[in-house]
């Protein structure tokens, strides 16, 4: 899966370095084209001679070659690069990516990188357990970036804790599966529904719901960069999609959602309903605002929605994947089936507000998926949006 792939391989200055010569060889001997940048301390634990001996190419370690005054540039990097991994990736590495201190050249071409980012950590335990290191990667995981996570093992302190860098074999297989994954949603189409729905009282006010679109749209960026040509049919939000080609069709109302996920679900492959969508609506919204001096509105009369994913349930083909979300507060797993079942769902995913850090205007979320065919339900820690997303994906593709 590598053959072929542009590699930007970025070295910060950490004792694991020297894994580094084993990584860039497989790298190769995979296929790869890998072009090594190299931040000033890395050069202190291994030698660019090594790396470019290896990988074929002249090593970056500066913005510009002392003898001749030649520009590397980062934004050219950034464009050529199929991924970028950073491995070893200290903690000073990671503060800097997180919080874009632009002062070497690996970090200005991870700021210019436009393809996905792989990050392997490698410290001493208390430095990867410090409140501040695990705050930077988990920002770090929030942009999109993808973490291999360190093992447990013997350190360079010769303590022995989580901290030591991913083997370079490890490393090879993350991107390798990345890349197996990235189009296996190839010529598939897929419908999203995300944030949440405006129901007018009168021009200036309406009932809603706190829900931000942040995991509808992860779920977005993630079908479209594993192929799939992907519409979001959105309530009023902030969040734009990261991926090019998301089609974002804008609505404010629980039945423009629904005309305009009918129109879209015939030709879906998959729908995934993320949508907080009002349950109730003014039966007589006023066409101009309501003034307290004037009328003393004791009470409002409201109206049943339609319910969204029950209707495209109802018609769903044998050849189509229909998947729901439920956020609960209590009896979680009872309701989130109750629900699959009445909504002719093939997969529903749950999260409850009873879990700090999940739901509404989070980036974070912990759910667990149920499954209509009666596997084996799959519960997940809590994690990114972005984690979440591809964990979902995974699912919808098994499924």
């Amino acid at each position: 899966m590598l053959k072929g792939k542009h590699i930007v391989l970025g070295i910060s200055g950490g004792i694991a370095a020297y894994k580094s010569a084993s990584l860039v060889r497989l790298l190769v001997k995979a296929g790869a084209e890998v072009q090594v940048v190299m931040t000033p301390n890395a050069r202190e634990f291994i030698a660019p001679l090594t790396l470019s001996t290896l990988s074929g190419n002249p090593v970056i370690t500066e913005f510009f070659s002392a003898n001749t005054g030649e520009w590397h540039s980062h934004v050219d990097l950034g464009l050529w690069a199929d991924c970028m991994v950073v491995a070893p990736a200290t903690a000073s590495t990671i503060a800097k990516m997180a919080c874009g201190v632009a002062d070497n050249m690996l970090i200005t071409t991870y700021l210019s990188a436009k393809a996905p980012v792989f990050v392997a950590p490698a410290m001493d335990l208390d430095m990867m357990a410090h409140a501040s290191t695990q705050r930077n990667i988990e920002l770090l995981r929030s942009y999109g970036n993808i973490i291999i996570e360190p093992a447990v093992g013997e350190l360079a302190s010769h303590l022995v804790g989580k901290g030591r860098m991913e083997e370079p074999e490890g490393i090879v297989k993350a991107l390798a599966d990345y890349f197996a994954a990235s189009d296996d949603l190839r010529g598939k189409k897929v419908l999203i529904t995300a944030g949440p729905t405006y129901e007018r009282i009168d021009p200036v006010r309406f009932i809603g719901n706190y829900s931000t679109g942040k995991m509808g749209y992860a779920l977005a960026d993630e079908a479209a960069a594993r192929g799939a040509d992907v519409v979001v049919v959105s309530g009023p939000v902030a969040v734009k999609p990261r991926e090019h080609g998301v089609r974002v069709v804008s609505v404010e109302s629980a039945r423009q959602m629904l005309d305009a996920c009918r129109d879209e679900f015939a030709l879906a492959d998959i729908a995934i309903m993320t949508a907080a969508v009002a349950d109730y609506a003014p039966a007589h919204p006023a066409d101009k605002k309501i003034k307290r001096e004037r009328t003393q509105l004791a009470s409002l009369e409201l109206v049943m929605n339609p319910d969204i994913a029950a209707s495209l349930g109802e018609t769903k083909r044998a050849d189509q994947l229909l998947v729901g979300f439920a956020l609960e507060t209590d009896n979680e797993a009872e309701n989130a089936e109750a629900k699959m079942t009445r909504k002719h769902l093939d997969m529903i995913v749950m999260n409850s507000l009873r879990d700090a850090g999940a739901g509404f205007g989070t980036d974070t979320n912990k759910v667990t998926v149920f499954f209509a065919d009666g596997r084996v339900p799959a519960a997940f820690p809590m994690k990114s949006k972005a984690d979440v997303a591809r964990d979902i994906i995974d699912l919808i593709v098994k499924l």
